[in-house]
């Protein structure tokens, strides 16, 4: 009985008899894709889970008033009847509401104002705020922790306490400065009309600068030791360290603490109105926040104070897009 002999079956390309290659070195086919199990859709989940307070409470409190105050811009509200008894009715305006905030003259004065406040105030700013920074960071710096607190606390205090204080230092005949500038022969006035914008930066100078300080020593702590010891090996100088190590590597912090502080500019509302029972300088529209306050609580005109939020922050966003296109420009 003679057997018989199966042909050699040609291999595949990867060494494989025809058989396994086809279906595998098990023999079977490949079968569908296994699900994800629970255990992964619940890690997936589980981000989002936690997250959910903060983007509930970031939605309620930030994205929807913003999305409020847009369409309350575009709306024109008419009450019939002399006190509204016949009722109220509510319309799309376009931009009239804009086109009327445009045209009241404090309103843009008050832009302005800010726009030239900002000019002085946030260079000065920076450039203090970088030097203390720098000099706290120094070998040579003593105690530097307790003048980074000391530094900052004056960010602690509310802006209402902080103008009420400095408000005893601008007043004469409570304010020693009137009586040590007496001796010299000097009578300022902090709180007239030229003077008082600038009593007004003194504070925001004041409460700010610590708080910008701090984001920069944050900055400063990143840079890696070897770059100092290997300045300190070439020789190199305090000043000649900080223009060529730390100033460069700092930037970012720079950029950061100079866009707040053209954002903060003109969202600047408490010192002046504070201050604006001290002074008749200050009306009830010296800043673009001020004068939104007071169309809308003082005039019941809702829809012209959204529209005037809207571009003051349209302002902002165009001042801080402008700095920081400028600066990537000179960067690259």
């Amino acid at each position: 009985m003679s057997a018989t002999i199966d042909p050699v079956r040609p291999a595949d390309p990867a060494g494989r008899s025809g058989r396994a290659g086809r279906t595998g070195q098990t023999g079977k086919s490949p079968g569908p894709a296994r699900p994800p199990s629970s255990r992964t859709k619940a890690t997936a989940r589980a981000p989002w889970i936690l997250l959910a307070p903060f983007l509930a409470l970031f939605v309620l409190t930030f994205v929807l008033p913003i999305i409020v105050a847009i369409g309350s811009s575009f709306t024109k509200v008419t009450r019939s009847g002399l006190f509204g008894e016949s009722g109220i009715t509510s319309g799309f305006a376009g931009f009239a509401n804009y086109a009327q905030a445009l045209e009241d003259g404090n309103f843009t004065a008050s832009i302005g104002r800010m726009l030239l406040f900002g000019a002085v105030q946030v260079p000065v700013m920076i450039v203090l705020c970088t030097a203390l920074a720098l000099m706290l960071e120094s070998a040579s710096a003593k105690w530097p922790s307790f003048f980074r607190a000391a530094y900052f606390l004056p960010y602690g205090v509310p802006g209402v306490i902080a103008t009420i204080l400095w408000s005893f230092l601008y007043i004469p005949g409570l304010s020693p400065l009137f009586d040590a500038a007496a001796l010299v022969g000097l009578t300022p006035d902090f709180l007239g009309p030229s003077t008082v914008l600038w009593s007004i930066a003194n504070i925001v100078l004041w409460s700010y600068t610590g708080y910008n300080m701090l984001i920069i020593v944050a900055q400063l702590k990143a840079i890696p030791g070897e770059l100092y010891e290997a300045a300190r090996v070439d020789g190199a100088s305090t000043w000649r360290v900080a223009r060529s190590i730390q100033l460069p590597l700092i930037r970012p912090a720079l950029l950061l603490t100079t866009v707040f502080s053209i954002i903060g500019t003109l969202q600047l509302f408490a010192e002046a109105q504070v201050l604006k029972t001290a002074s008749p300088a200050i009306d009830s529209q010296y800043t673009p926040n001020l004068s939104a306050y007071t169309t809308a609580f003082a005039y019941n005109d809702y829809n012209v104070a959204a529209a005037q939020a809207v571009l003051i922050a349209v302002v902002a966003f165009a001042l801080s897009f402008t700095f920081l296109k400028l600066t990537n420009r000179k960067s690259s």
